[in-house]
Protein backbone atom coordinates (compact mmCIF):
# COMPACT_ATOMS: atom_id res chain seq x y z
CA UNK A 1 0.00 0.00 0.00
CA UNK A 2 2.83 2.43 0.90
CA UNK A 3 4.60 1.61 -2.80
CA UNK A 4 1.13 2.54 -4.20
CA UNK A 5 0.97 5.84 -2.56
CA UNK A 6 4.76 6.56 -2.90
CA UNK A 7 4.50 5.40 -6.89
CA UNK A 8 1.22 7.89 -7.22
CA UNK A 9 3.09 11.21 -5.16
CA UNK A 10 5.89 10.32 -7.74
CA UNK A 11 3.39 10.97 -10.94
CA UNK A 12 1.71 13.87 -9.69
CA UNK A 13 4.91 15.50 -8.59
CA UNK A 14 5.78 15.25 -11.87
CA UNK A 15 2.74 16.64 -13.05
CA UNK A 16 3.40 19.77 -11.72
CA UNK A 17 0.66 19.12 -8.93
CA UNK A 18 2.14 19.83 -5.32
CA UNK A 19 1.04 17.46 -2.56
CA UNK A 20 0.73 18.41 1.38
CA UNK A 21 3.02 21.10 1.83
CA UNK A 22 2.13 23.22 4.43
CA UNK A 23 5.68 24.22 5.43
CA UNK A 24 6.31 26.08 1.87
CA UNK A 25 5.76 29.40 1.53
CA UNK A 26 3.09 30.50 -0.55
CA UNK A 27 4.44 31.92 -3.86
CA UNK A 28 3.13 35.84 -4.18
CA UNK A 29 1.26 35.87 -7.80
CA UNK A 30 2.28 38.81 -10.18
CA UNK A 31 -0.64 41.18 -10.52
CA UNK A 32 -2.17 41.01 -14.57
CA UNK A 33 -0.79 44.53 -15.75
CA UNK A 34 2.60 44.26 -14.16
CA UNK A 35 2.62 41.31 -16.20
CA UNK A 36 1.45 43.08 -18.96
CA UNK A 37 3.67 45.80 -18.30
CA UNK A 38 6.61 42.88 -18.70
CA UNK A 39 5.12 41.51 -21.92
CA UNK A 40 5.32 45.37 -23.32
CA UNK A 41 8.69 46.04 -22.76
CA UNK A 42 10.16 42.12 -24.23
CA UNK A 43 8.44 42.92 -27.37
CA UNK A 44 9.90 46.78 -27.18
CA UNK A 45 13.16 45.06 -26.93
CA UNK A 46 12.81 42.75 -29.33
CA UNK A 47 11.14 45.35 -32.19
CA UNK A 48 14.77 47.56 -31.61
CA UNK A 49 17.14 44.40 -31.42
CA UNK A 50 15.47 43.12 -35.06
CA UNK A 51 15.48 46.56 -36.28
CA UNK A 52 18.85 46.75 -35.64
CA UNK A 53 19.30 43.22 -36.96
CA UNK A 54 17.78 43.69 -39.83
CA UNK A 55 19.48 46.92 -41.01
CA UNK A 56 22.97 44.91 -41.39
CA UNK A 57 21.62 42.33 -42.59
CA UNK A 58 19.49 43.76 -46.19
CA UNK A 59 21.04 40.90 -48.02
CA UNK A 60 19.41 38.42 -46.29
CA UNK A 61 16.04 38.99 -47.90
CA UNK A 62 17.29 38.43 -51.40
CA UNK A 63 18.77 35.49 -51.18
CA UNK A 64 16.89 32.24 -50.19
CA UNK A 65 19.44 30.78 -48.51
CA UNK A 66 20.35 33.14 -46.48
CA UNK A 67 17.02 34.26 -45.33
CA UNK A 68 16.63 30.16 -44.10
CA UNK A 69 20.30 29.86 -42.34
CA UNK A 70 19.30 33.28 -40.21
CA UNK A 71 15.60 32.05 -39.69
CA UNK A 72 16.95 28.92 -38.12
CA UNK A 73 19.81 30.57 -36.24
CA UNK A 74 17.25 33.13 -34.85
CA UNK A 75 14.50 29.78 -33.81
CA UNK A 76 17.44 28.47 -32.16
CA UNK A 77 18.68 31.73 -30.40
CA UNK A 78 14.81 31.73 -29.02
CA UNK A 79 15.00 28.48 -27.36
CA UNK A 80 18.02 29.44 -25.64
CA UNK A 81 16.08 32.14 -24.37
CA UNK A 82 13.29 30.09 -23.31
CA UNK A 83 15.62 27.95 -21.66
CA UNK A 84 17.18 30.51 -19.30
CA UNK A 85 14.39 33.00 -19.15
CA UNK A 86 12.16 33.17 -15.59
CA UNK A 87 9.93 36.38 -16.37
CA UNK A 88 7.62 37.47 -19.16
CA UNK A 89 10.46 39.81 -20.51
CA UNK A 90 12.70 37.04 -21.91
CA UNK A 91 9.84 35.05 -22.62
CA UNK A 92 8.13 37.15 -24.94
CA UNK A 93 11.93 39.01 -26.19
CA UNK A 94 12.18 35.20 -27.15
CA UNK A 95 8.72 34.65 -29.09
CA UNK A 96 9.49 37.80 -30.89
CA UNK A 97 12.65 36.72 -32.29
CA UNK A 98 11.15 33.28 -32.97
CA UNK A 99 8.92 34.92 -34.92
CA UNK A 100 11.13 36.51 -36.73
CA UNK A 101 13.05 33.52 -37.82
CA UNK A 102 9.87 31.74 -38.76
CA UNK A 103 8.75 34.32 -41.19
CA UNK A 104 12.29 34.11 -42.88
CA UNK A 105 12.04 30.60 -43.34
CA UNK A 106 8.41 31.23 -44.26
CA UNK A 107 10.35 33.78 -46.85
CA UNK A 108 12.58 31.51 -48.04
CA UNK A 109 10.32 28.63 -48.76
CA UNK A 110 8.12 30.99 -50.88
CA UNK A 111 10.77 31.72 -53.19
CA UNK A 112 11.66 27.99 -53.36
CA UNK A 113 8.37 27.09 -54.32
CA UNK A 114 5.91 29.86 -54.50
CA UNK A 115 2.49 29.75 -53.16
CA UNK A 116 1.80 25.61 -53.68
CA UNK A 117 1.10 22.85 -51.67
CA UNK A 118 4.95 22.05 -50.65
CA UNK A 119 4.78 25.32 -48.73
CA UNK A 120 1.89 24.98 -46.32
CA UNK A 121 3.29 21.27 -45.49
CA UNK A 122 6.30 22.13 -45.12
CA UNK A 123 5.54 25.13 -42.96
CA UNK A 124 2.90 22.70 -41.11
CA UNK A 125 5.72 20.70 -40.91
CA UNK A 126 7.53 23.16 -38.98
CA UNK A 127 4.83 24.44 -37.08
CA UNK A 128 4.30 20.83 -35.42
CA UNK A 129 8.41 20.76 -34.44
CA UNK A 130 8.12 23.97 -32.87
CA UNK A 131 5.22 22.83 -30.76
CA UNK A 132 7.05 19.74 -29.61
CA UNK A 133 10.60 21.11 -28.95
CA UNK A 134 9.89 24.93 -27.70
CA UNK A 135 10.07 24.82 -23.63
CA UNK A 136 7.20 27.71 -23.76
CA UNK A 137 3.07 27.51 -23.34
CA UNK A 138 2.71 30.13 -25.06
CA UNK A 139 5.27 29.11 -27.73
CA UNK A 140 3.62 26.39 -28.34
CA UNK A 141 0.19 27.28 -28.55
CA UNK A 142 0.70 29.76 -30.53
CA UNK A 143 2.92 26.54 -33.07
CA UNK A 144 -0.58 24.82 -32.77
CA UNK A 145 -2.51 27.41 -34.22
CA UNK A 146 -0.09 27.98 -36.96
CA UNK A 147 -0.03 24.53 -37.59
CA UNK A 148 -3.66 24.46 -37.77
CA UNK A 149 -3.81 27.10 -40.01
CA UNK A 150 -1.07 25.97 -42.38
CA UNK A 151 -3.14 21.94 -42.86
CA UNK A 152 -6.13 24.02 -43.44
CA UNK A 153 -4.20 26.68 -46.33
CA UNK A 154 -2.28 22.88 -47.71
CA UNK A 155 -6.00 21.67 -48.22
CA UNK A 156 -7.60 25.13 -49.36
CA UNK A 157 -5.40 24.82 -52.35
CA UNK A 158 -6.60 21.53 -53.43
CA UNK A 159 -10.65 22.98 -52.64
CA UNK A 160 -10.28 20.37 -49.99
CA UNK A 161 -10.54 23.20 -47.42
CA UNK A 162 -13.68 22.25 -45.59
CA UNK A 163 -11.88 19.04 -44.47
CA UNK A 164 -9.56 20.96 -42.37
CA UNK A 165 -11.95 22.09 -39.82
CA UNK A 166 -12.71 18.16 -39.20
CA UNK A 167 -9.25 16.89 -38.83
CA UNK A 168 -8.58 19.18 -36.27
CA UNK A 169 -11.65 18.81 -34.54
CA UNK A 170 -10.45 15.41 -33.89
CA UNK A 171 -7.12 16.18 -33.35
CA UNK A 172 -8.46 18.42 -30.76
CA UNK A 173 -10.93 15.67 -29.15
CA UNK A 174 -8.05 13.50 -28.81
CA UNK A 175 -5.68 15.79 -27.24
CA UNK A 176 -8.17 16.92 -24.24
CA UNK A 177 -9.89 13.23 -23.93
CA UNK A 178 -5.82 11.64 -23.01
CA UNK A 179 -5.03 15.27 -20.81
CA UNK A 180 -4.31 13.29 -18.17
CA UNK A 181 -2.63 9.74 -19.51
CA UNK A 182 0.62 11.95 -20.21
CA UNK A 183 1.41 12.94 -16.89
CA UNK A 184 4.60 14.82 -17.28
CA UNK A 185 3.20 16.67 -20.26
CA UNK A 186 -0.35 17.78 -19.28
CA UNK A 187 0.42 21.55 -19.48
CA UNK A 188 1.80 20.79 -23.06
CA UNK A 189 -1.49 19.03 -24.16
CA UNK A 190 -3.67 21.56 -22.23
CA UNK A 191 -1.45 24.43 -24.71
CA UNK A 192 -1.71 22.23 -27.85
CA UNK A 193 -5.33 21.66 -26.97
CA UNK A 194 -5.98 25.79 -26.72
CA UNK A 195 -4.13 25.90 -30.02
CA UNK A 196 -6.07 23.72 -31.94
CA UNK A 197 -9.09 25.21 -30.88
CA UNK A 198 -8.78 28.80 -31.72
CA UNK A 199 -7.58 27.62 -35.30
CA UNK A 200 -10.84 25.77 -35.38
CA UNK A 201 -12.50 28.78 -34.25
CA UNK A 202 -10.39 30.99 -37.32
CA UNK A 203 -11.75 28.52 -39.85
CA UNK A 204 -15.10 28.82 -38.93
CA UNK A 205 -15.15 32.29 -38.82
CA UNK A 206 -13.47 32.39 -42.03
CA UNK A 207 -16.91 29.63 -43.33
CA UNK A 208 -18.85 32.28 -41.66
CA UNK A 209 -17.60 35.39 -43.67
CA UNK A 210 -17.63 33.16 -47.40
CA UNK A 211 -13.89 33.93 -47.76
CA UNK A 212 -10.47 31.76 -47.68
CA UNK A 213 -7.54 32.41 -47.78
CA UNK A 214 -6.31 30.79 -50.62
CA UNK A 215 -8.35 33.36 -52.85
CA UNK A 216 -5.70 33.11 -55.29
CA UNK A 217 -5.91 29.52 -55.63
CA UNK A 218 -8.01 28.56 -59.24
CA UNK A 219 -7.71 24.60 -57.84
CA UNK A 220 -11.09 24.24 -57.15
CA UNK A 221 -12.17 24.69 -60.78
CA UNK A 222 -9.13 21.19 -61.45
CA UNK A 223 -9.25 19.37 -58.34
CA UNK A 224 -11.80 15.96 -59.09
CA UNK A 225 -11.73 14.98 -55.51
CA UNK A 226 -13.20 18.52 -54.38
CA UNK A 227 -17.00 17.09 -54.04
CA UNK A 228 -15.88 14.56 -51.55
CA UNK A 229 -14.24 17.72 -48.66
CA UNK A 230 -18.16 18.12 -46.95
CA UNK A 231 -18.32 14.55 -46.64
CA UNK A 232 -14.99 13.89 -45.19
CA UNK A 233 -15.82 16.69 -42.80
CA UNK A 234 -18.75 15.09 -41.53
CA UNK A 235 -16.80 12.13 -41.21
CA UNK A 236 -14.61 13.26 -38.68
CA UNK A 237 -16.86 15.15 -36.66
CA UNK A 238 -19.04 11.95 -36.50
CA UNK A 239 -15.77 10.21 -35.07
CA UNK A 240 -14.77 12.81 -32.99
CA UNK A 241 -18.17 12.29 -31.41
CA UNK A 242 -18.10 8.50 -31.41
CA UNK A 243 -14.43 8.59 -29.68
CA UNK A 244 -15.94 11.30 -26.92
CA UNK A 245 -18.74 8.65 -26.29
CA UNK A 246 -16.75 5.88 -26.15
CA UNK A 247 -14.27 7.47 -24.15
CA UNK A 248 -17.31 8.40 -21.28
CA UNK A 249 -17.93 5.50 -19.11
CA UNK A 250 -21.50 5.98 -18.43
CA UNK A 251 -22.19 5.85 -22.14
CA UNK A 252 -20.97 2.58 -22.93
CA UNK A 253 -24.30 0.99 -20.79
CA UNK A 254 -26.71 2.75 -23.19
CA UNK A 255 -26.04 1.31 -26.80
CA UNK A 256 -28.59 3.60 -28.28
CA UNK A 257 -26.37 6.91 -28.05
CA UNK A 258 -24.45 5.70 -30.70
CA UNK A 259 -26.55 6.17 -33.30
CA UNK A 260 -26.01 9.87 -32.27
CA UNK A 261 -22.98 9.97 -34.79
CA UNK A 262 -24.89 9.00 -37.93
CA UNK A 263 -26.78 11.86 -37.08
CA UNK A 264 -24.27 14.34 -36.61
CA UNK A 265 -22.67 13.38 -39.87
CA UNK A 266 -26.04 14.73 -42.07
CA UNK A 267 -25.96 17.70 -39.62
CA UNK A 268 -22.31 18.61 -40.15
CA UNK A 269 -22.48 17.76 -44.38
CA UNK A 270 -25.44 20.68 -44.30
CA UNK A 271 -23.80 23.14 -41.40
CA UNK A 272 -20.53 22.20 -41.00
CA UNK A 273 -19.94 25.00 -37.75
CA UNK A 274 -22.93 23.54 -36.08
CA UNK A 275 -21.83 19.84 -35.80
CA UNK A 276 -18.23 21.16 -35.18
CA UNK A 277 -19.64 23.50 -32.17
CA UNK A 278 -21.77 20.46 -30.59
CA UNK A 279 -18.62 18.38 -30.33
CA UNK A 280 -16.46 21.00 -28.65
CA UNK A 281 -19.34 21.97 -26.33
CA UNK A 282 -20.00 18.40 -25.30
CA UNK A 283 -16.33 17.67 -24.87
CA UNK A 284 -15.74 20.80 -22.56
CA UNK A 285 -18.64 19.15 -20.34
CA UNK A 286 -17.55 15.65 -20.64
CA UNK A 287 -14.17 16.58 -19.68
CA UNK A 288 -15.37 19.40 -16.70
CA UNK A 289 -13.30 22.26 -18.23
CA UNK A 290 -15.40 25.49 -18.25
CA UNK A 291 -12.85 27.59 -21.15
CA UNK A 292 -13.69 24.49 -23.55
CA UNK A 293 -17.16 24.92 -22.60
CA UNK A 294 -17.42 28.19 -23.25
CA UNK A 295 -15.60 28.36 -26.30
CA UNK A 296 -17.91 25.82 -27.74
CA UNK A 297 -20.61 27.37 -27.01
CA UNK A 298 -19.32 30.59 -29.03
CA UNK A 299 -18.44 28.13 -31.95
CA UNK A 300 -21.90 26.37 -31.61
CA UNK A 301 -23.38 30.18 -31.75
CA UNK A 302 -21.59 31.20 -34.65
CA UNK A 303 -22.49 27.81 -36.44
CA UNK A 304 -26.26 28.24 -35.83
CA UNK A 305 -25.69 31.84 -36.58
CA UNK A 306 -23.83 31.39 -39.89
CA UNK A 307 -26.37 28.04 -41.44
CA UNK A 308 -29.10 30.74 -40.66
CA UNK A 309 -27.98 34.16 -42.65
CA UNK A 310 -26.75 31.65 -45.72
CA UNK A 311 -30.03 29.72 -45.56
CA UNK A 312 -31.72 30.75 -48.69
CA UNK A 313 -35.05 31.29 -47.64
CA UNK A 314 -37.56 33.98 -46.68
CA UNK A 315 -37.77 35.17 -42.62
CA UNK A 316 -40.58 33.26 -42.12
CA UNK A 317 -39.58 29.87 -43.22
CA UNK A 318 -36.39 30.49 -41.34
CA UNK A 319 -38.58 31.12 -38.07
CA UNK A 320 -40.52 28.25 -38.43
CA UNK A 321 -37.30 26.02 -39.12
CA UNK A 322 -36.05 27.28 -35.71
CA UNK A 323 -39.04 26.75 -34.18
CA UNK A 324 -39.48 23.11 -35.81
CA UNK A 325 -36.55 22.35 -34.40
CA UNK A 326 -36.30 24.01 -31.13
CA UNK A 327 -39.04 21.50 -30.24
CA UNK A 328 -37.54 18.31 -31.37
CA UNK A 329 -34.29 19.19 -29.59
CA UNK A 330 -36.50 19.54 -26.50
CA UNK A 331 -38.44 16.68 -27.29
CA UNK A 332 -35.24 14.42 -27.92
CA UNK A 333 -33.58 16.00 -24.47
CA UNK A 334 -37.18 14.44 -22.53
CA UNK A 335 -36.82 11.31 -24.11
CA UNK A 336 -32.79 10.99 -23.55
CA UNK A 337 -33.68 11.74 -19.49
CA UNK A 338 -36.52 9.17 -19.13
CA UNK A 339 -34.80 6.77 -21.12
CA UNK A 340 -31.19 6.91 -18.85
CA UNK A 341 -33.59 7.14 -15.51
CA UNK A 342 -35.03 4.22 -16.47
CA UNK A 343 -32.05 2.27 -17.45
CA UNK A 344 -30.34 3.23 -14.50
CA UNK A 345 -33.22 1.83 -12.17
CA UNK A 346 -33.63 -1.29 -14.13
CA UNK A 347 -32.83 -4.44 -11.71
CA UNK A 348 -29.55 -5.57 -13.40
CA UNK A 349 -28.30 -2.16 -13.03
CA UNK A 350 -29.10 -2.30 -9.31
CA UNK A 351 -27.79 -6.05 -9.20
CA UNK A 352 -24.37 -5.10 -11.01
CA UNK A 353 -23.90 -1.92 -8.58
CA UNK A 354 -24.28 -4.28 -5.71
CA UNK A 355 -21.96 -6.82 -6.57
CA UNK A 356 -18.88 -4.43 -7.51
Amino acid sequence: MTNNVNDLSVRLSQAGIPLNEPTSPAQLQTPWFVRALQAFSGWLAALFLLGFIAMGVVFVVESPAASLGLGLVMIGAAYGLFCKARGDVLEHLALAVSLAGQLLIAWALVEFWNVSTYLWWSLLALQCALALVMPSQVHRTFSAFAASLALYMALAVNAMAPAAGGLVLLALALLWLNEFRCSGRIQDVQAWGYGLLIGLLVMQGLAHSGHSFAFWSDAQSTNAFAWSAPWLNAVFVALSLALLLYTIPHSKTHWGLYLSPLALLLVSFYAPSVGQGLVVVLLGFAIGHRLVLGLGVLSLLVGIGSYYYWLDATLLTKALTLLVLGGGLLALRWTLLKWLSVAENSPSTSVEGHGK
